[in-house]
């Protein structure tokens, strides 16, 4: 995996080494920015002063683990839940795949069998699971027959519609200019 989003150099090279990083980034990335949610997994690391696994993860007392992502600055504005989510996460990678987050996206045949994969994920519906898709196609070149489809709008060429799309900052601004736009079309059609 090469990653390049406009965050700082030591949590890209997070993200290139570490299948699980990628993973928590997207968990996290909900309902606060991509840069916080991406730079994340680096915080949770250095403040565990190890890369943890994912079966680390989902054996970690609840407590313990809430208080790494609560202790200012925290991880999400909602560090509860997210703590909670992650740890589900971690517990189906450790069940499902042996504690080996790759082995979610290794060797999988078809991006409609990748999708359902993902999105059996607990807290992943369509888009966040059509994202993933996309990212891992786009920038981690997982990319099983089908998989531009599987990931919907966010597999596309030239979307820019999601952080599968951002590699510097010229990218980013135009994502977060379709995001807007979508924004401004959902709030019209409401009306």
């Amino acid at each position: 995996m090469t990653f390049s989003l406009p965050i700082p150099a030591e949590a890209n090279a997070l993200l290139d080494r570490s299948s699980l990083a990628v993973l928590l980034g997207l968990v996290l990335d909900q309902q606060i920015t991509m840069e916080k949610a991406f730079t994340s997994p680096l915080v949770l690391v250095q403040r565990l002063g190890h890369e943890p696994t994912a079966t680390e993860l989902a054996d970690f007392d609840p407590a313990a683990l809430l208080e790494f992502f609560a202790t200012p600055p925290a991880l999400h504005r909602f560090p509860k839940a997210m703590a909670t989510r992650v740890q589900e996460v971690c517990r189906v990678i450790a069940d499902r795949y042996d504690g080996d987050v790759a082995a979610l996206w290794r060797d999988v045949p078809t991006g409609a069998e990748l999708y359902q994969r993902i999105v059996a994920l607990p807290g992943f519906g369509q888009q966040k699971a059509q994202i993933f898709v996309a990212l891992l196609g786009k920038q981690c070149g997982v990319q099983p027959t089908g998989w531009r489809e599987a990931a919907g709008g966010y597999g596309g060429e030239g979307a820019y519609r999601s952080v599968a799309d951002i590699v510097d900052d010229a990218s980013l601004t135009k994502v977060r200019e379709y995001k807007k736009a979508a924004k401004a079309e959902a709030k019209a059609t409401k009306s």
